[in-house]
């Protein structure tokens, strides 16, 4: 089609050059022209067929390169999924083998099993006709013990109970006891704990240091500035502050009366700052109270600061900083929170250290072990275990968290920090001079000892030592046994526990002593 077209356009171009040269030339050359047109335009011709072919070759060339280009590519297909047929058939066929081994050795178990169930049967065949051997020939020597001995079976063994049982009561006592001993250890709900957590987490020891402050006046006319017109004053610093304000008889001083010390410190330099000024009325009293607060929130976020840069403790959350200088308002037994927990702390790391472990893990629980003491809202929770909590909450280590709920046992003692943070605990606690007690509840608790001991018969004296942490009873020999020693021991150690209310443990010793004496003449 192409190599028409351009023969057709070149004999057009010919003729029509043709015309135009006849119209032109009228002169005697006319026919040399219109040869030359001739030959010009078979040339013209040529070349286009020439070009036609030319480009139908290089038409053609572009198709068969394609074509092979489009075979290659289907070939290698091809190949590739040959390949994955054969991997497959490969893998299948491994199967199969694989398959048919594992059926063989299962028969062969099955085999096994089978002949080893024969097996097992005839033994239990035989086993089954030596019991019965067994047991006729039990009866028989049974029947010849009771000819020999005179009783029968029953009777001995009514015989043989009655003559343990005495042995067994004795042992079971001591056993008890020991039982008893370990549960105190590990027991969360003691009633006695119970009771003093009590009294720690509420402040409410019965003490007047503990609960009052004396605010001293320079003079008795301040009195009504701070009572106020129709006492005005005196309840706007009690609403503000929430600390009862006790004026009396009492010349030059006011008492400042909460189980908050938190509180007492507000009110009492609130006062301070109102008396100083002069200006007392419920406006400023709620000015100077809200400062005094911020004030006492700064002091107390300082002490926390330097009471663990005293200690070398670092990484605390500021929260619990917060409250270990909280712990510096707090008393229990009027023994102050921070400097036990401080002297905790300081225990611990020793204690640690001699031990072989870490001293710093062990100063940080000792520091925390009382956090729970001073919590910003009262719970339910024990100390301990709100301790614990918010050791938790604040990112302190597993170790340093089941200390602190584990002094007391309300855990169970899952690291071994946690046993030396309670037995510091304790001894920080009960040295000499630690904690106070009113005299009077004192000698009447030492008295209630002696008291309960002697109402049991067969006491000759009882004597109350080592500051009432000790009962020793001396018991009459004749009408007391070491049996009823043991019993008697174990039942006064329970009546203690269920009718009295003290600190720490009471050890319970009954001294029973026989003596035999003669005179040589």
């Amino acid at each position: 089609m192409d190599v028409t077209l351009y023969t057709t356009i070149a004999a057009v171009v010919a003729l029509i050059l043709g015309i135009v040269l006849g119209k032109v030339i009228f002169a005697k050359n006319t026919q040399q022209k219109i040869d030359d047109a001739e030959q010009q335009a078979k040339k013209i011709v040529a070349d286009a067929q020439v070009s036609a072919e030319n480009l139908k070759k290089d038409r053609l060339l572009e198709a068969k390169e394609k074509f092979l280009h489009l075979k290659s590519e289907h070939e290698k297909e091809v190949t590739q999924r040959n390949q994955k047929i054969a991997e497959s058939e490969n893998r299948i066929k491994q199967k199969e083998q694989s398959l048919n081994q594992k059926n063989e050795q299962l028969q062969k178990h099955i085999n096994e099993n089978e002949a080893i169930k024969e097996t097992l049967n005839r033994q239990m065949e035989l086993v089954t006709i030596k019991r019965t051997e067994l047991e006729k020939h039990q009866e028989e020597h049974i029947r010849r013990l009771e000819k020999v001995a005179g009783l029968t079976a029953e009777e001995a063994k009514h015989q043989l109970v009655e003559s343990l049982k005495e042995e067994a009561r004795s042992q079971a006592l001591s056993h008890i006891q020991e039982i008893i001993e370990d549960a105190k250890l590990k027991a969360n709900k003691e009633a006695k704990k119970i009771i003093i957590q009590s009294i720690q987490r509420t402040a409410a020891e019965q003490t007047i240091e503990n609960t009052i402050t004396v605010f001293t006046l320079e003079s008795d006319e301040i009195k009504g500035q701070i009572i106020g017109r129709e006492g005005r004053n005196i309840r706007a610093i009690e609403a503000a502050t929430g600390v009862d304000l006790i004026v009396d008889d009492t010349p030059e001083a006011i008492v400042l009366s909460s189980f908050d010390p938190l509180r007492r410190e507000i009110a009492r330099l609130s006062l301070q700052r109102l008396v100083q000024d002069g200006r007392i009325h419920p406006a400023r009293i709620e000015e100077v109270v809200e400062k005094t607060k911020k004030q006492l929130e700064e002091q107390v976020m300082d002490i926390g600061e330097r009471t663990v840069i005293e200690l070398g403790i670092h990484g605390l959350h500021k929260e619990l900083v917060r409250l270990v200088g909280k712990m510096r308002f707090r008393s229990s037994y009027g023994q102050n929170l921070l400097m036990h927990s401080k002297e905790t702390a300081n225990l611990c790391a020793v204690m640690a250290a001699e031990l072989g472990l870490n001293p710093k893990l062990a100063k940080r629980a000792g520091l925390l072990h009382d956090i729970g003491k001073v919590p910003d809202e009262e719970t339910e929770l024990s100390h301990a275990l709100l301790g614990a909590k918010l050791a938790e909450k604040y990112g302190e280590h597993a170790a340093v968290v089941n200390a602190i709920g584990a002094h007391h046992d309300e855990m169970e003692m899952q690291y071994v920090i946690s046993p030396i943070v309670q037995a510091c605990d304790a001894i920080s606690g009960a040295r000499p001079g630690a904690r106070r007690e009113i005299m009077q509840s004192y000698l009447q608790r030492i008295k209630d000892l002696e008291n309960l001991a002697l109402a049991h018969d067969g006491v000759e004296k009882a004597y109350a030592i080592q500051a009432g942490r000790e009962l020793r009873i001396i018991v009459e020999s004749d009408k007391v046994s070491d049996n009823d020693a043991d019993r008697l021991s174990f039942e006064i150690a329970n009546k203690i526990q269920t009718e009295m209310q003290y600190p720490g443990q009471i050890k319970v010793t009954v001294i029973r002593e026989k003596r035999a004496v003669n005179i040589a003449r």
